[in-house]
């Protein structure tokens, strides 16, 4: 009833993770949803655009980043300045593909800002225009104008879908439902019986635009689960119908660009394999190569030995189907393969069943190469659909991995459910939070996370799509300042953020994890979009404890955003800060830019711009004293700020030892620095900071000894004598010192390629660390910026080899700044 209520626990994701302990898995290992938020539009496409002092005149511009139906663009001709960049709503500014103006006799002007810079109008924009990508067309003019593509494949909306359990042929499925493109499909003529409904992401291989199969050669029917519903004649007639209707109902061909191509097989008839049923995809089971129907299509059917059986699990396959798998693929990966049903025994042996058989197993070149390179890790979070019943999506978390397959535990469904195996590519498995972003029923754990309990009326979910029609009011006729707000269907959407790999990293961030963070995260909720960022930078750290102090809320501090927990862990302990983050993607921008210079990095080194070529700070040539003296904090940090203020950051400590009665907590000061204070210390230090964990012993005890190692040096010249044993490094009394011979360099070390920094390495006696520096990618800029606390940290190393390899660092540096530095 619509007048009843129900008593209803509201699921929390982030509570949840919190309670559990778990992580989500990252956004960008969902291949499939990424490319469904793209609404055609991409970074460094080109367009015309009227120019806003004269809207009779027109300039090209390139798109900068997406969100929603919002594009942000920069008029050519500005490089890399970002100040007179600019939102604009597609539905309502007056935007038009490259050679549109040539078209309809419009004219092309240089805006009045960059006139100066552009002498010759014609050889600027023959320069400019040369290989541009324009912007599509149909996404700019008529019907499709400011429409994401997904959003085209409404309700009533038609398709073709082959028949994946006994042939080739494919039949027309009617669209009933698209939820964030997965799709709940019902074949055409059955009107109301759902009974046959299948739900499938539209990038689906199997499914196609109408007009797929006559195009390719296969023909149209019904599959036999439903031919039996209607006559012949009946089946032709809705055919017929369908053609007539064709153009009303169909869906843009560009739409499946973005589908995985099916490659060529070499499967023959009669070939052993393994694999897992699709319909229930918990067992790896004996499989046989039933049919080949062509060089893209085959057929396998699951082993059953049973003479009674009455039906056979059956199904067409690519030859990048998920779950096929070489003849003893199990074995090797330690997993249990289940014996065909009717086998003699519970051994199964695959040299026996072939004999047996009198087959052969498939060749292991016929499978692909499978991929590690994920992103998913055990005990991560997600939302996954239950194969079982599908109009399910559950609370999954990963159990185990094996090379590109994940085991999933399902938690909520109504009925309990053996772990599933699904492939990392699969599109029945969404990031956290994909559910509530598209209105759709999350199945909560049976012991949900409870965030309140309140009286609700049972009605549908309204479904919320981020990419329908912007309600800010200020998005009408007019153009957007970069700093405007922007709110699709009530929610704030965050534009993707990159990650800059080539930017300088600075004193807190290890350059090498930098390097390993995905390309970008989101578009999405803000608040979900950048905590996810903030974790995969702390993550990145020298020291993750520090830069989750450097981040956190002062206490003192007026709140203007979203007050965020997140965690650290660092040496054994365990590391918590409330952290502010900005809910509007209006202030998203200046949010990363400061952010980084929190961190004393490049201004760009993430944010919703994309640095293609040349980073407009120019950060790669600065060094890190002039980069402090641009962009650092050291020049007005904490003016006036009381001493003796405590951090809101707690450390979760280690167990106590035996002779510590109790458990002591410890909060972690943050150290006041003086405005006038000089950094002396290379730049890519994790010491660059200044600021150590006060109950950090054995690093200040470190600092101590070399300290004085370095006064005794300045007495008496000695040269270091070690094994290259790394497992016994000399003590002192071992230690011989000899003058070492100067170093002269041929080339500036600032340009040094990593393979040049490999090079010289296998020149010393160190050569045997040369493969690290190899594997880290360590160039000519980083190997300048390494010290002995970094070099023992992040290269593993102990004490003796540590200290033998900064010796050839310190003669390079030395080198450097005699022979390059002015």
């Amino acid at each position: 009833d619509a007048g009843s209520s129900v008593e209803e626990m509201e699921f929390n994701w982030d509570e949840y993770l919190e309670d559990t302990g778990a992580t989500a898995a990252p956004h960008g290992s969902f291949k499939h949803v990424d490319t469904s938020l793209q609404n055609g539009f991409a970074p460094g496409m080109k367009l015309e655009v009227a120019v806003k002092s004269d809207q009779n005149t027109y300039w090209v511009a390139t798109i900068i980043t997406t969100c929603g139906q919002l594009l942000l663009l920069r008029y050519d001709g500005y490089g890399e300045d970002r100040k007179a960049d600019f939102w604009c709503d597609i539905l309502t500014a007056d935007l038009h593909p490259i050679g549109w103006c040539e078209q309809n006799k419009k004219v092309l002007r240089v805006p009045e800002g960059i006139k100066d810079k552009i002498p010759d109008q014609e050889e600027f924009l023959q320069r400019v225009l040369k290989g541009a990508c324009s912007a599509p067309a149909n996404l700019l003019e008529g019907l499709h104008r400011g429409k994401n593509p997904l959003d085209l494949i409404a309700p009533g909306s038609r398709l073709e879908l082959q028949n994946t359990r006994d042939s080739l042929e494919a039949w027309i499925v009617n669209v009933v439902e698209n939820v964030g493109g997965r799709l709940k499909l019902r074949y055409e003529g059955l009107e109301d019986l759902d009974k046959f409904d299948q739900w499938l992401f539209y990038l689906d291989p199997f499914l196609h635009q109408v007009g797929w199969a006559a195009q390719h050669g296969y023909s149209l029917h019904p599959p036999l689960a439903i031919r039996s519903l209607r006559t012949e004649a009946d089946w032709q007639e809705i055919l017929k119908k369908v053609k007539e209707e064709e153009e009303e109902s169909s869906v843009p061909t560009n739409l499946f660009k973005d589908k995985p191509v099916i490659g060529v097989h070499s499967f023959s008839e009669g070939m052993k394999l393994e694999a897992v049923d699709p319909m229930a995809p918990f067992v790896i089971s004996p499989a046989t190569v039933l049919k080949v129907y062509n060089d893209k299509y085959f057929m396998i059917e699951i082993d059953d030995l049973r003479p009674e059986r009455a039906t056979s699990q059956r199904y067409v396959c690519h030859v990048s189907s998920a779950g096929i798998f070489p003849v003893q693929w199990s074995l090797k990966n330690g997993l249990h393969l289940s014996p065909p049903p009717g086998y003699p025994g519970q051994d199964f042996d695959w040299a026996d069943y072939l004999k047996q058989c009198g087959a052969e197993a498939a060749p292991q070149s016929c499978f692909p190469s499978l991929t590690s390179d994920h992103g998913f890790k055990e005990n991560m979070k997600l939302e996954a659909v239950n194969p079982v019943d599908p109009e399910e999506v559950c609370i999954a978390t990963v159990t185990k991995l094996k090379d590109s397959y994940l085991w999933l535990q399902l938690e909520g469904s109504k009925k309990p459910v053996p772990e599933c195996i699904v492939s990392v590519e699969s599109m029945n498995i969404f990031p956290v939070g994909w559910c509530e972003t598209n209105g759709y029923q999350l199945r909560p754990p049976r012991k949900a996370i409870v965030n309140k309990q309140k009286k609700i009326a049972v009605v549908q979910p309204e479904k919320q799509i981020l990419s329908s029609r912007t309600v800010h009011d200020g998005l009408k006729n007019q153009e957007l300042n970069s700093s405007d707000s922007v709110v699709i269907n009530g929610k704030y959407c965050c534009p993707k953020i990159y990650f800059n790999h080539r930017c300088f990293s600075g004193p807190y961030l290890n350059k090498g994890r930098i390097a390993e963070l995905p390309q970008s995260v989101g578009p999405g909720n803000c608040v979900l979009v950048l905590k996810e960022v903030l974790t995969l930078l702390i993550n990145a750290a020298y020291k993750p404890s520090r830069v989750l102090r450097e981040l956190q809320l002062d206490e003192e501090a007026a709140w203007h955003g979203h007050g965020e927990t997140l965690k650290a862990k660092y040496k054994g302990k365990s590391y918590r800060a409330t952290v502010e983050v900005v809910r509007t993607a209006d202030r998203v921008a200046d949010f990363c830019r400061k952010t980084c210079i929190k961190l004393e990095c490049c201004p760009n080194l993430f944010g919703p711009q994309m640095v293609l070529d040349k980073c407009s700070e120019n950060c790669s040539v600065l060094t890190k004293t002039k980069y402090t003296h641009y962009y650092g904090k050291r020049k007005n940090k904490r003016i006036g700020r009381p001493p003796g203020g405590h951090s809101n950051l707690e450390v979760a400590m280690k167990k106590p030892n035996k002779r510590r009665k109790r458990r002591k907590h410890f909060f972690v000061h943050k150290k006041k620095r003086s405005s006038t204070s000089v950094d002396n210390t290379p730049a890519g230090s994790p010491q660059g900071s200044g600021a150590e964990e006060e109950d950090d012993q054995d690093e200040s005890e470190l600092s101590h000894s070399l300290a004085q190692d370095r006064d005794k040096r300045k007495r008496k010249l000695r040269t270091f004598s070690f094994s290259d044993d790394e497992n016994k490094p000399p003590s002192p009394k071992d230690i011989k010192m000899e003058v070492a011979e100067k170093l002269q360099l041929d080339s500036n070390p600032l340009e040094w390629s990593v393979a040049d920094v490999v090079r010289f390495l296998k020149s010393t006696d160190c050569a045997p660390l040369a493969r690290i520096f190899l594997d880290q990618e360590i160039d000519g800029q980083a190997l300048l910026l390494l010290t002995l606390p970094t070099v023992q940290e992040c290269m593993d190393l102990k004490l003796g080899p540590a200290i033998k390899l900064c010796h050839h660092i310190e003669r390079v540096k030395l080198a450097f700044y005699q022979q390059f530095a002015n």
